[in-house]
């Protein structure tokens, strides 16, 4: 057991787009930022002779197999010679942990400026985490960071807390996926969890392919200056960087589209119909670099793919996605599904208590077409219910939000994992701790 009441405990959510970390306690979290990285090769820029003394210096700037990462959001912004955006998730699961790792680090070393060595940490984890990463990232908190005590709880369970309920269905909709899991009595009910990989960043690329097919070429930020010719007259001048990689061009374009995402996206009230929404007036949108441009049916069919997937066939550019496209089924779909297969005695709750959570559910007009959707689908005796918390910043980091509650809870105190316990049983101890 560990009595640390004095000090408020760390919450870390890394989610799939950005990574959130604050204090226990307070409304929200104090550092966000991106959970993609830059890396430079070393081997690629330096000859053989000087690569030692460049390692010296650069204190978040780990080199690990002469691979030089940027963590946050503003060494990321800035552009460099071959530097590729890597990012440690692959479907929300940890693929490297030498990012995580430097994520975690510049976390709190660099953003919260806190000795892990001091304060217990609760990390939140996706509910598809399986035994060897929850035992992996309890070696790393407590060999490396030297936690005094650590707790893994499930997302799915932490956006339930973030709103004061123990048994609810979450439908978190986040950047990498849209996972939908029922949550009873605090505990996640895995059988009944259905995942699917349209997220906010796959709309985001489904957006800016549409967009090229209509002949617009988002230019990234660091490919343009402008410059004043007379007063208040701009002129774009195109700078031309011939080493930036493929990868940070595409990351630096989805930071504009996803901005155009979220200005101009709404959900239509129904299914979505090319010959219905092609007269419908334009949007008009401003880009970075002065052009400007015209939205039109897109505001409504970009979002209306997590309702119906095959529309994705009919954008230029995503055939790669095609193939998969026909299994993976929309939203309410996707809920009813998974309600079907809790308990009998169960389904009613859940019906009445869908809670939306996660960046892409912060979309327009969300909540009211799934409540629609699933009244015709669901069972007659069924109240169906979905709450989406009143502001945008709750709905992106209830998550976090419900992290923060659990860890300053009095009688969570004697739940988390101690160093102590870590020693004496193990890394695989967790399982017994962390349910």
């Amino acid at each position: 057991m560990y009595g640390g009441d004095e000090v408020s405990a760390i919450v870390i959510d890394l989610g799939s787009h950005t990574c959130k970390a604050g204090y226990a306690g307070e409304d929200a979290p104090k550092a966000v930022f991106p959970s993609v990285v830059g890396a430079i090769d070393q081997m690629d820029i330096d000859g053989p002779g000087d690569a030692d003394e460049n390692s010296g210096h650069g204190d978040a700037n780990k080199t690990k197999g002469k691979c030089k990462l940027y963590v946050g959001s503003q060494s990321l912004g800035y552009r460099r010679d071959h530097m590729e955006v890597l990012s440690p998730l692959k479907n929300g699961v940890v693929v490297d942990w030498n990012i995580v790792d430097n994520i975690w680090d510049h976390a709190l070393r660099e953003c919260l400026l806190v000795d892990p060595k001091e304060r217990p940490m609760l990390l939140a984890e996706p509910c598809s985490n399986t035994q060897e990463q929850r035992e992996r990232t309890a070696e790393l908190m407590f060999e490396k960071y030297q936690v005094p005590a650590l707790f893994l709880a499930k997302n799915a369970v932490l956006t339930s807390f973030a709103s004061g309920r123990a048994t609810s269905l979450v439908i978190d909709s986040g950047g990498g996926s849209t996972t939908v899991v029922p949550v009873l009595d605090g505990y996640v009910l895995q059988k009944a969890m259905i995942a699917s990989p349209i997220g906010g960043e796959f709309l985001t690329d489904c957006l800016m392919k549409s967009l090229e097919g209509k002949g617009i070429t988002i230019k990234p930020r660091y490919s343009f200056k402008k410059k004043e010719i007379r007063p208040g007259n701009l002129q774009t001048i195109n700078l031309d960087f011939p080493h930036t990689t493929e990868s940070y061009k595409l990351c630096s374009q989805r930071v504009i589209a996803s901005d155009i995402k979220e200005c101009v996206c709404r959900t239509p009230d129904s299914p979505y119909d090319e010959s219905a929404y092609s007269n419908i007036p334009m949007t008009p949108y401003e880009l970075p670099d002065g052009q400007k441009i015209e939205v039109g049916s897109d505001r409504f069919k970009i979002p209306d793919i997590l309702f119906n997937p095959s529309l994705v066939q009919t954008i230029p550019g995503m055939e790669s996605f095609a193939e998969i496209a026909p299994s993976i089924r929309g939203l309410p779909k996707m809920i009813i599904e998974s309600i079907n297969k809790c308990d009998v005695d169960i389904r009613r709750e859940l019906f009445s208590t869908i809670l939306l959570t996660g960046g892409t559910a912060s979309m327009q007009q969300l909540k009211e077409r799934i409540e629609k959707d699933l009244l015709e689908e669901s069972p007659q005796a069924a109240r169906v219910k979905v709450f989406a918390s009143g502001n945008a910043t709750e709905r992106r980091f209830s998550v976090w939000i419900g992290g923060s509650i659990l860890a300053s809870l009095g009688s969570f105190q004697q739940m988390w994992f101690s160093k102590s316990e870590y020693e004496e049983q193990g890394a695989s101890y967790i399982q017994r701790k962390c349910p």
